[in-house]
């Protein structure tokens, strides 16, 4: 039996591998001192002469000149977007909702996590590896006032691994970044770039993502997605108008618009993007046959270079119109001949003249405009007072700050998600994304959203210098208190998405997925000693005989078993009793779990003989010596091919 390793990849350790693999010759070993035991101590290193000899290429060193995007600490900042954690996610059945709205339910495919974005990127980054189809994060914006996460880069990066996550004494992990701070632009890039080069891993080949930004860090934020995705996987740069009218207070320009930047994770792969219609244009093609739908419209053209005569069935000519002038058609003779004979054209009579219409076939889509001129400015989906309507409907008070509104993230929706993709936030705020996605899906489509949100103190803002912040903070507190709620963000986006699935089902009636899974980051079930058994010694060791902390369930094992593996955090979970013993069987039985004690040979029998991809059981769950002694022999027996692992 392996032991399952309950715990991130160190990505440095994985790129240093895979330069290993291709360029052997390159790696060098120098020992660096020596164990108790008198074995030698090994550290491996890339040589970089050997590593430019095989790739023919200059590898640039030192301080050569050269245009680069660098800032201070952007090596620690590298550093930890690579560093492990062992941390996991954990289950909330009581704030899950079903897929028909059912509380306590956990039978959805859509997901919400609260905690910090960069744990649980870290967390999802080998379960969810090329499988989102669709990114969309509204960072903050560093106007001076907009919090943005604390990663203290003046500690240590061990001890910042070890802090990371952790909160102040009153439960923030979030700080204002002032203008009058030094580092203002440096630790809002400290805090997006690992974040960004993690998720990019999560995004499939055809995968794209959006971020929402202003004028103060859109260049900036540009030059490190050019960094992360590569200039030639740049898409575009929409401008949204999120102001209207008003702004005659400002004291240079009123400034009525944001930024999204669009970026491709290979840009060669993405499908062609086409805005998604309006419910009314679509009613206007309300005839269909075998080719797709369509409305017959008029062959008649006030001006062309099409000029022939049309006989009608009576006989009629249709050449002149009654000012004598010649008729100009929509296409040349020879086509109009194809298209009649093909049923593409009919001539009918309309109070005693004659029509010649023709079938006006909807096209595939409208192509998403450009920014250039003013038709193109994306004005027509919504602005900031729509998202705060949005959001008022349910609550009959304003409680987020600047919410998108649903019309602007349903718009990406149409052309940046497939039919049956992954869309990722994990700046969620107001979750406006879960909205989006439930109303994109009563229009055909058949998305799954994760969600993703530190647990932000409401009542910090309270402190806030803005009148406005204070008035949304008093006015979510309120709503909090009076569904007995903790006063943060997490649990008034969690009830906007539950009202909003219940609003949206009422008015529409539509059979989609109104769900989501609630998990919380924390630290992993595993004690100390899992992971660092060296450093105890055997009489230690005896007294650790269990590995596992006790506060923990057996669900919350399974989904930390899930991670690891790889396993989908939606995925399908039955649980039943075999000989005795509480069994947990994921996606019908792909992965069967069993974590009690004293586990006989008679349910491991049972385990083996449904032949399941993996098989998991705690270290210390074997009822005896004979037991474990015969396991491995009754899984050859039963179902050789099953990856069997230990806790």
């Amino acid at each position: 039996m392996d032991k399952l390793k309950m715990r991130t990849p160190n990505l440095a350790d994985e790129n240093f591998k895979k330069l290993a693999e291709l360029f052997p010759n390159a790696v060098t070993e120098t020992i660096t001192g020596y164990k108790e035991d008198g074995k030698p101590i090994i550290e491996r290193a890339i040589d970089a002469d050997v590593l430019r000899q095989e790739i023919s290429a200059q590898v640039v060193e030192g301080a050569q000149e050269r245009y680069q995007f660098t800032w201070p600490d952007k090596k620690k900042s590298v550093v930890l977007a690579n560093a492990p954690i062992a941390k996991t996610l954990r289950l909330d059945r009581e704030k899950s909702v079903g897929r028909d709205g059912t509380k306590g339910n956990i039978d959805t495919e859509n997901i919400y996590i609260e905690g910090d974005n960069l744990d649980v990127l870290k967390l999802l980054q080998e379960t969810y590896l090329g499988k989102v189809k669709m990114i969309y994060i509204d960072p903050p914006y560093n106007t001076g006032n907009d919090f943005i996460y604390e990663d203290d880069f003046t500690q240590e990066i061990g001890e910042y691994l070890d802090n990371s996550g952790q909160f102040d004494d009153e439960g923030n992990r979030l700080v204002k970044n002032l203008d009058t701070n030094g580092r203002f632009h440096t630790d809002w890039l400290n805090m997006i770039y690992p974040r960004l080069k993690i998720s990019k891993d999560l995004l499939s080949d055809d995968g794209i993502i959006f971020i929402s930004i202003d004028d103060s860090e859109v260049k900036n934020l540009k030059n490190i997605c050019d960094e992360i995705y590569s200039s030639t996987n740049f898409v575009g740069q929409l401008i949204w108008q999120n102001k209207k009218g008003g702004g005659n207070d400002s004291l240079h320009i009123a400034i009525e618009h944001e930024y999204i930047l669009v970026y491709a994770k290979n840009k060669l792969l993405l499908e062609d993007f086409y805005e998604t219609y309006s419910e009314a244009y679509i009613k206007r093609y309300n005839e269909e046959d075998d080719i797709g739908k369509y409305f017959w419209d008029t062959f008649r053209r006030k001006a062309g270079k099409q000029y022939y005569p049309i006989v009608c069935p009576d006989g009629t000519v249709l050449q002149y119109d009654n000012d004598g002038n010649a008729i100009s058609w929509l296409r040349s003779k020879a086509r109009f001949d194809i298209d009649m004979k093909n049923g593409e054209i009919r001539i009918v009579k309309i109070k005693d003249n004659w029509s010649v219409q023709f079938k006006q076939r909807m096209p595939k889509g409208k192509t998403p405009r450009s920014i250039f001129t003013t038709e193109t400015v994306l004005n027509a989906y919504g602005t900031t007072s729509t998202g705060a309507n949005d959001v008022y409907g349910y609550f009959k008070k304003d409680v987020f700050s600047n919410p998108k509104p649903v019309e602007l993230i349903q718009f990406i929706l149409g052309f940046g998600a497939s039919e049956n993709g992954i869309v990722l936030d994990f700046f969620s705020g107001s979750a406006t994304t879960a909205e989006s996605v439930f109303r994109a899906n009563c229009q055909g489509k058949n998305n799954r959203f994760i969600l993703v949100q530190i647990q932000e103190n409401i009542d910090k803002m309270l402190r806030s210098s803005s009148n406005n912040a204070k008035r949304v903070a008093e006015n979510a507190i309120q709503i909090l208190d009076e569904i007995s709620k903790p006063h943060v963000i997490t649990e008034l986006a969690e009830e906007r998405i539950r009202r909003a699935g219940k609003k949206i089902k009422e008015e529409t009636g539509a059979d989609i997925d109104y769900g989501f899974r609630v998990f919380h980051v924390d630290s992993s079930n595993m004690k100390d000693v899992y992971y660092k058994p060296a450093d105890y010694n055997q009489e230690q060791m005896s007294m650790y005989a269990d590995n596992i902390k006790p506060d923990r369930t057996p669900e919350d094992l399974l989904f930390q078993v899930m991670l690891d593996l790889g396993v989908l955090l939606s995925s399908k979970i039955d649980e039943e009793e075999i000989a005795g013993k509480k069994v947990f069987s994921v996606e019908n039985g792909y992965l069967i779990a069993c974590f009690d004690n004293d586990i006989t040979e008679k349910t491991v029998m049972e385990i083996a003989k449904r032949h399941p991809f993996y098989a998991i059981f705690r270290d210390s769950g074997l009822a005896s010596d004979s037991v474990a002694v015969n396991f491995e022999q009754i899984f050859e027996t039963y179902s050789p091919k099953t990856k069997r692992k230990v806790l």
